[in-house]
């Protein structure tokens, strides 16, 4: 999922909220503790027992189990449950239903923004923005007050991200979206059609760097069918993001965003504060923040995408690779 889409969503989202979940019966998730509704389960449960959320999209489901896996090592009883999309499982967070979610910084502020704000007034003044320390502050202000504790943000981040073929780099001299903005080259840009008028996008992309968008074609947020068109030479530039694994199978690099046009999407856990608030939880979480990066979860999606791969095998790979667990 790009940060297209998900920006789009947390600003928007909060004010279906109440629409959302009146559309699902208002269904508690307490049930998900017996593991009915929950993905895979380890620990021994001796330090008691949380409930992992993920949203339904690959990215998530693999962060999830990976902070499930962490936490089962050091003790907890834990499993995951997947929950559509954030407009559910925010609310099951602050009652204390799930206990962990892995979040993007800039996303969840603006999300919580709209919820405690008011949609108009989060349009109107943007709390994110492309510093992760200073997006993570005032995510922080919005959490704390809605029994939400932030725990520390890592280096991985999935932002907006474009990419064109390696041999168009190569010709062109490009590293950066400066590069490609200094070079004058027309660009048609595969992406979703709100790519025309998104902040992040197409007007971003123009303001920010001066770069000439000749029109966009609406093949998708890193669809195959957009990365093949640019591949093709029949676009320049593919609208993806920094944590897609499969750009290189495509002949694909991406351009950097070196004046930072893009938010600090950052991952981070968010948590209950009463029922996992506690030191510990934080620094065990805070082991596998601090060694994830962006490139590794790119190709702990690429392996599950591509490769057919479970979320858990993945994770369970990971962490034991790097020393974060018992093997």
């Amino acid at each position: 999922m790009s940060k297209t889409t998900r920006i789009a969503g947390a600003v928007l989202g909060a004010a279906v909220l109440t629409v959302s979940l009146a559309a699902c019966g208002g269904d508690s998730l307490e049930k998900d503790k017996g593991g009915s509704a929950a993905g895979s389960g380890s620990g021994s449960g001796e330090k008691g027992s949380l409930v992992i959320g993920a949203a339904a999209f690959t990215e998530s489901k693999v962060l999830a189990e990976l902070y499930a896996q962490i936490l089962g090592d050091a003790g907890y009883s834990t499993s995951v449950t997947t929950v559509k999309n954030r407009e559910l499982y925010e609310p099951s967070l602050e009652k204390g239903e799930i206990d962990v979610v892995p979040e993007y910084a800039a996303t969840i502020t603006e999300f919580l923004n709209a919820k405690v704000n008011g949609a108009d007034a989060a349009l109107a003044k943007p709390l994110a923005s492309s510093d992760a320390d200073a997006t993570v502050a005032e995510l922080k202000k919005l959490a704390e007050p809605l029994g939400l504790k932030v725990l520390a943000v890592g280096q991985a981040v999935d932002q907006n991200a474009f990419a064109v073929t390696k041999e168009f780099a190569e010709k062109n001299s490009l590293k950066t979206l400066s590069d490609l903005g200094k070079s004058k080259i027309k660009v048609k840009i595969a992406a979703g059609d709100e790519c025309e008028v998104r902040p992040f996008c197409a007007p971003g992309l123009k303001k920010t760097y001066g770069i000439d968008v000749a029109g966009i074609d609406p093949k998708g947020v890193g669809t195959p069918q957009s990365k093949q068109a640019v591949k093709d030479g029949v676009d320049q530039v593919v609208l993806s993001s920094t944590t897609d694994g499969t750009l290189d199978s495509f002949g694909l690099v991406v351009l950097e965003d070196d004046k930072k046009l893009q938010n600090a999407d950052n991952v981070l856990p968010v948590v209950n504060a009463k029922d996992a608030g506690s030191q510990e939880i934080a620094d065990v979480l805070g082991k596998l923040t601090a060694a994830l990066t962006t490139d590794d979860l790119a190709q702990l999606n690429l392996k599950v995408d591509a490769e057919r791969a479970k979320p858990e095998d993945v994770a369970k790979e990971y962490l034991e690779s790097k020393g974060l667990v018992k093997k």
